[in-house]
């Protein structure tokens, strides 16, 4: 009895792998132009509607649902633009965070900046988007917390949405 209670699991085993492989991969594993534009068809793998496109298909908010990715398309694609000029520590696209790393501007060597973006909604709201601003000031050799004026998560909250509304105007007109 002891042999085929440790036949069945080492049989079930090995027809399991047998059954993933055995097959000769006839085709290139990267991309070649037809398969680039097909993935990429209408721009990218963001719908019309903001929700995201995985398979294509003009049906795309549903498949978001099923999907269960639930940020907006172009407030993601808005929200990288918008912060392109920092480097970027962590992007989660499923979950709608982005954390950026810190940035000093050549202009200011003495302070630096981060961000911690969230998108907040599938669909393209003014609540769908939250910006949170760190910010630290060198005094001697060390960085210390400094103080954030009140607009700023406000202004680039703002810049995100309104890039936002431009790329979906942009993507209609292409439709």
């Amino acid at each position: 009895m002891k042999k085929l209670v440790l036949l069945v699991p080492a049989s079930f085993m090995l027809m399991t792998l047998a059954a993933c492989g055995g097959g000769e991969v006839t085709t290139d594993p990267t991309y070649g132009d037809k398969a680039h534009d097909d993935l990429y068809k209408n721009g990218s793998l963001i719908s019309d509607s903001g929700g995201w496109s995985l398979f294509g298909g003009k049906d795309s908010k549903k498949q978001s649902d099923n999907n269960g990715i639930g940020v907006n398309g172009f407030l993601w694609r808005a929200a990288l633009d918008t912060v392109s000029f920092m480097p970027i520590a962590s992007a989660d696209p499923f979950g709608g965070v982005i954390l950026t790393d810190w940035y000093t501007s050549p202009d200011a060597p003495n302070e630096r900046t981060k961000l911690n973006i969230f998108i907040r909604d599938r669909d393209l709201t003014a609540n769908g988007v939250k910006v949170s601003v760190f910010r630290q000031a060198k005094t001697g050799t060390n960085w210390a917390d400094a103080p954030v004026a009140s607009t700023t998560s406000g202004s680039i909250e703002n810049a995100i949405l309104t890039s936002a509304r431009q790329i979906r105007i942009a993507q209609k007109q292409f439709n």
